[in-house]
């Protein structure tokens, strides 16, 4: 029995994507399809970092088609590719960085900066070319979180600094170049100027995400830089608590103001487990970013627990996605990574790349 392009992409369009809900047909993955007699050959292309999913997403595909009658052998190739997506409008895209995520909170203490790092971490665990800029200028956190307390960043020509990198990230930070008991007395607009320089004179290595770790807050310093940075989306990280919500709710409605998507709403400190006796505890009630989700019609990411572990983690500067890669904490952040990805992935792509600057003459 011959095979014939139309049975192919029927199995595809059987083949769901689990991180994206999508069939490789409907998705538009499937490319380059080739049938030679009983041989069948394609590529497979994710928009997101993947390096977790390609074997059982090529496993699948391959007893898709193997199932199909006459088919001896199949060749699948199943690879990643990320590419720059649009950003608010008035903002030009960096060309070191492809995808700029803000990772805010409407107030501190809802554990900001340690999502930001982990998730970072995560996404460089799957492939991607990663970065964080710490801008919270106030109290930057990154460089005791990163495992890199103490250390001054290098400058080639004098004007611009490289960053500083570890567990695979490149990692740019106003701690790095202050004291560390040195308060930032600075008004607003030098703040917003000093980030500024952080983003534009750090020498990005090929970034596929950059990761902002925001200030806490919704005043003028985060109000700014929703307008100056080139930013592909934002995710809302806060806690179960009516308090925390509310602030939350602040910071989602700045950015829908200067056109940011929202990519969705991570609640930290969820639950807390009691490391002795395992009975679980709602201490900030119990699903208020799921309630937040609702209201305005945004995803709602995942869930972290209230755990010593994550806290003495990231305090030692080995963050749970690298202290303990295969646990069931690191394995909720990868799963958080991967959803902002393919939230990302979904956005309109940046185009500006495609045309040609025209300049009008008077002869």
């Amino acid at each position: 029995m011959s095979i014939t392009l139309e049975s192919v992409q029927a199995a595809l369009s059987a083949v769901i994507d689990p991180n994206t809900g999508k069939d490789l047909l409907g998705g538009k993955s499937a490319k380059n399809i080739k049938i030679d007699g009983a041989n069948v050959a394609l590529d497979v292309e994710l928009g997101y970092p993947a390096k977790s999913q390609i074997e059982p997403i090529r496993i699948a595909v391959e007893a898709a088609l193997h199932a199909l009658p006459g088919v001896q052998q199949v060749s699948v190739n199943v690879y990643a590719r990320i590419v720059a997506h649009a950003v608010q409008r008035g903002v030009k895209l960096k060309s070191s960085v492809k995808n700029i995520i803000a990772v805010a909170s409407g107030k501190g203490g809802v554990g900001k900066s340690t999502t930001a790092v982990n998730l970072a971490l995560a996404l460089a665990a799957e492939g991607a070319q990663v970065g964080i800029l710490d801008a919270d200028i106030y109290g930057p956190s990154q460089p005791m979180m990163m495992g890199l307390s103490g250390e001054r960043p290098s400058s080639k020509d004098g004007k611009t600094m490289e960053p500083l990198e570890n567990y695979g990230l490149q990692v740019s930070s106003i701690g790095f170049m202050v004291d560390p008991d040195e308060p930032m007395v600075w008004r607003g607009p030098i703040v917003t100027q000093a980030l500024q320089q952080l983003l534009d004179q750090t020498n990005w290595r090929d970034l596929d995400y950059l990761i902002v770790d925001m200030p806490p807050g919704t005043g003028d310093i985060q109000l700014t830089l929703s307008q100056k940075v080139p930013v592909t989306g934002a995710v809302i990280v806060t806690t179960p608590q009516d308090i925390a919500l509310l602030d939350a709710r602040k910071g989602l409605k700045m950015f829908e103001k200067v056109g940011i998507p929202i990519l969705g709403i991570v609640e930290n400190m969820s639950t807390h487990i009691c490391s002795n006796c395992g009975h679980a505890e709602s201490i900030f009630g119990s699903g208020g970013g799921e309630r937040m989700c609702a209201d305005y019609g945004v995803d709602f990411l995942g869930a972290l627990p209230l755990t010593m572990s994550i806290r003495q983690q990231t305090d030692t500067g080995k963050p749970t996605v690298v202290a303990d890669p295969y646990g069931q904490i690191a394995g909720i952040y990868k799963t958080i990574a991967r959803r902002i990805a393919v939230k990302v992935a979904e956005k309109a792509r940046d185009m500006s790349s495609k045309f040609p600057t025209i300049v009008i003459q008077n002869d």
